[in-house]
C-alpha cells in the first residue's frame, strides 16, 4: 500500500533552517508529481512546493527563495529545505501525492520561536 513518512520536523530560532524528508513506498515513486503542503493551528492547509517527475518546481510566494524542494528517486525520497525561517512558518508539514487519490503522510511538526 502506498506510504509516506514525513521526518526532519523540530524546533529552530527565526533565521534557521531544517532540511525535512519524505520517504515513499508502495507506488511507482519517479514517474509521480509530489509536493509539500502545510497546515497552521486554525487556518487550511495550504501548498507549499511541488516536483514533478521531470524535477521542475513550484513554489508559494511565501516561500519562494528560502525554501527549496527537491527529490531522489533512487531513494524515493521527497526533500523540502528551508532556510531563513519565520514564526509564521511554524505549522505542520505534509508530503502529499495524487495517484487514483490524495495520499498524505503524517505530518511533521516545524516550530519557529526563539
Amino acid at each position: 500500500q502506498v506510504q509516506l513518512v514525513e521526518s526532519g520536523g523540530g524546533l529552530v530560532q527565526p533565521g534557521g533552517s531544517l532540511r525535512l524528508s519524505c520517504a515513499a513506498s508502495g507506488y511507482s515513486f519517479s514517474i509521480w508529481a509530489m509536493a509539500w503542503y502545510r497546515q497552521a493551528p486554525g487556518k487550511q492547509r495550504e501548498l507549499v512546493a511541488t516536483i514533478t517527475s521531470s524535477h521542475s518546481t513550484n513554489y508559494a510566494d511565501s516561500v519562494k527563495g528560502r525554501f527549496t524542494i527537491s527529490r531522489v528517486n533512487a531513494k524515493n525520497t521527497l526533500y523540502l529545505q528551508m532556510n531563513s525561517l519565520k514564526p509564521e512558518d511554524t505549522a505542520v508539514y505534509y508530503c502529499h501525492v495524487k495517484l487514483s487519490r490524495d495520499y498524505w503522510g503524517q505530518g511533521t511538526q516545524v516550530t519557529v520561536s526563539s
